[in-house]
Parts: structure tokens; sequence; C-alpha cells
């Protein structure tokens, strides 16, 4: 417990934010062998298939990164 004291508030914002970008560079990964990944809402996740090329994307994760940086910049 006295370990903890020593997490600043932005160390936890920054692991969860490797944690989420680890998880979008394995998600086309992910893609590629579950094909029903489509059926998810679209404000999950939005995948778009070429011929060779995959792109999946949240979009709900890029709203709350647009409205954490605005509220960062606002701030300041």
């Amino acid at each position: 417990m006295n370990g903890l004291k020593y997490f600043h508030p932005f160390t936890v914002v920054g692991i969860i934010f490797i944690v989420a970008g680890i998880l979008l560079v394995i998600l086309p990964f992910i893609a590629k062998y579950i094909p029903r990944l489509e059926k998810l809402p679209w404000i999950i996740i939005w995948v778009y298939k070429g011929e060779n090329f995959v792109f999946v994307t949240s979009p709900i994760l890029l709203i709350i990164a647009v409205i954490s940086f605005l509220l960062n910049y606002l701030k300041h």
C-alpha cells in the first residue's frame, strides 16, 4: 500500500494509454482471424477491409482522446 502513494495520476493515465495503444496495434491481427468482428457496433470497433489491407480502429477511443486533448488544452 505504501508503494501506491508514489504513483502520480498522470502515470496511471499513461499506463492506460499504453495498454490501449498495444490493444489497438494487436486489433488488426485479431481482425484477420475473427471475420465476425464487423458485427460489433460501429462505435466500439470499425473495420475496413481492402484487397490486402485491413484497418481497424475504435471511434469511441478516438473521441475520448480528442476530448481529453481539448480539455487539457483549454485548461492551460
